[in-house]
């Protein structure tokens, strides 16, 4: 009688009429008798492929199965004792792996929840694998909703894994060969396999990441860094180069994915993700997205070696530190060779060319794992001391400004540095080396090495700086006038990167319409304000002409501007210093 109310039900659908049915299921049962000719009154066996096809499917799937044994396992311990079947399906439907109870492994068997089924729709008509595979969504289907009678005793919920590439990859089914009768018996089932399935999608994109950064996101800073919502992988341009599905959300609907930058649709660079390191309080790790909201994040460096001492591997953590200047490029080609080391390094230059910035990327690039950020200025001994103690095994030491380091503190820095071996300082410091007033003992432990980070105003990637910054203002409705830009590239930047930044950020609040236009911008400061003006840190105010010539790509007029003069008094300087304009 039941059957008979069955088929009479698949009937009605057929006709198009409404019999309170989920629509997924109405549409798998017009699937199945307009595509796939079944007959609802046939009680046909489970579908189970060779063992020869079984090996075939699993081969296949070894990176799946390797991703997934774990969260499996897992998923199959919470539901212990409560009759649950765990089944991993490839893309075609066959089931690659398995978790049951082996007291029932012959019912098992006879039900197809076993290795080696098929629960393709074309095959088994509605089920939750196969529902799952066409609709690519997580679906319950409940007893009856099974289209064919042999197993309409069957409750079974699965969720869909996508592998990096946004592709479906598998699909984990979670399954009961008796339940209660309501449907609505299945929704801790559900919870659980869909957590299940975007864990599993989370380890895999892990496993392929060693030399990539990944960005994982949380709407909740409790869960960011043990059980994510969703997670990107980064190349060194910040380009996405996989991601979960549930990041799918981030990104326009119907566009792509793969090959965007991660600033065009949430508010961080690639140079801001070492600020996202786990070293930093979970609730400072806030990330702007571009309708208003807000997500937490967790960065993960890459971790994979450098391939050669003379190029610098692909979207490290120093990778997004140059848009192409030689001096960068030679300096952080020395860093990345120094950075797995325990050599002490001093990074010197001046204020705001981005040397903390540098000394955090040299960190994430080394083996040491905790990180501590003091600013030497005001630093008691027993602060320094307090704040040392916390760490415990290798550490990254960055002392900020060391040149105002009291000679107290100094000599709380010497006895502390003898006794902890496993702290490496790294030193920054806006003074010429020469001119830093530490005892010489300590400069030396400190300074085993000196980085020293250019200017702006000699830094051939200026108009690559200022155009990555004004992508964190949105790169699709704000730009710089050619005016604007031919001015921003012809100031000498005494504050450097940090007064760009800021003059940017100034201009963006300003302008009214996407073109931040000459009115925008904000005034030089300081001695870039004055004709005629001494770069900073020169004696001489034409020490320095040939390096600013080069930055400035031998453009006159903006080598003029930069040093505050007319255009012909540069070509008269050019002519007495004997300077040629490369050939």
């Amino acid at each position: 009688m039941q059957n008979a109310r069955h088929v009479e039900e698949i009937g009605q659908v057929l006709e198009g009429g409404q019999t309170g049915r989920d629509s997924v299921v109405s549409a798998s049962w017009r699937r199945c008798v307009e595509l796939y000719g079944m007959d609802p009154m046939r009680s046909d066996p489970a579908h189970i492929v060779t063992e020869t096809e079984l090996r075939d499917h699993r081969k296949q799937a070894e990176w799946l199965i390797a991703a997934a044994r774990s969260g499996l396992q897992s998923l199959f311990r919470q539901v212990a004792g409560q009759n649950y079947v765990l089944l991993l399906a490839d893309a075609k439907g066959v089931c690659v792996d398995f978790f049951g109870d082996e007291l029932f492994t012959e019912d098992l068997r006879r039900s197809g929840l076993y290795l080696g089924s098929n629960w393709s729709e074309n095959l088994a008509g509605t089920c939750g694998v196969g529902a799952c595979i066409v609709t690519e969504e997580p679906v319950t289907v409940h007893q009856d909703d099974h289209f064919g009678n042999a197993h309409v005793a069957l409750s079974c919920t699965a969720a869909p894994i996508f592998d990096s590439l946004g592709q479906l990859a598998a699909v984990l089914d979670i399954s009961l060969l008796r339940s209660p009768a309501p449907k609505t018996s299945q929704s801790l089932a559900m919870s659980l396999v869909t957590a299940a399935a975007r864990r599993v999608e989370m380890a895999n994109l892990m496993a392929e990441s060693p030399r990539d950064w990944v960005l994982r996101l949380s709407s909740s800073p409790e869960f960011l860094d043990v059980d994510p919502e969703a997670a990107v992988r980064l190349d060194g341009a910040g380009r996405v180069l996989g991601y979960t599905r549930a990041a799918r959300r981030l990104f326009p609907e119907g566009g792509t994915i793969l090959g965007r930058r991660i600033d065009e649709v949430l508010g961080v660079g690639v140079d801001d993700l070492p600020d996202l390191m786990r070293d930093r309080p979970t609730e400072e790790r806030v990330i702007e997205t571009r309708d208003g909201g807000a997500l937490f994040g967790h960065a993960i460096a890459p971790k994979a070696p450098r391939q050669t001492h003379q190029k610098m591997r692909q979207g490290g953590a120093l990778a997004g530190l140059t848009g192409g200047d030689p001096a960068m490029a030679r300096l952080l080609d020395q860093a990345e060779r120094l950075a797995p080391g325990t050599v002490p390094l001093l990074i010197s230059g001046e204020t705001g060319t981005g040397k903390a910035r540098l000394a955090r990327a040299i960190h994430m690039s080394g083996k040491a794992a905790g990180f501590l950020s003091l600013d030497c200025a005001g630093l008691s001994a027993g602060a320094l001391e307090e704040a040392c103690a916390a760490a415990s095994g290798p550490a990254t030491l960055l002392l900020r400004r060391i040149e105002d380091l009291s000679p107290g503190t100094a000599t709380a820095l010497s006895g502390l540095l003898d006794r902890r071996p496993d702290l490496r300082p790294v030193s920054t410091s806006c003074l010429d080396p020469a001119g830093i007033a530490l005892p010489r003992p300590l400069f030396h432990r400190l300074a085993g090495c000196v980085l020293s980070v250019p200017p702006l105003r000699l830094r051939r990637d200026m108009d690559w700086l200022i155009s990555r910054h004004l992508r964190r203002h949105g790169a699709d409705t704000i730009r710089l006038s050619p005016a604007a830009r031919a001015e921003l590239l012809g100031r000498s930047w005494p504050g450097n990167i940090r007064e760009l930044e800021q003059a940017l950020d100034v201009a963006a609040a300003l302008c009214v319409g996407p073109v931040i236009d000459l009115p925008d911008l904000p005034g030089p400061v300081g001695s870039d304000a004055g004709a005629g003006q001494t770069p900073p840190g020169s004696v001489d105010p034409w020490e320095g002409l040939e390096q600013v010539l080069a930055a400035c790509e031998w453009n006159m007029a903006r080598a003029a501007r930069r040093f505050g003069v007319n255009r012909s008094t540069i070509l008269r300087r050019i002519r007495a210093s004997g300077l040629q304009p490369p050939g």
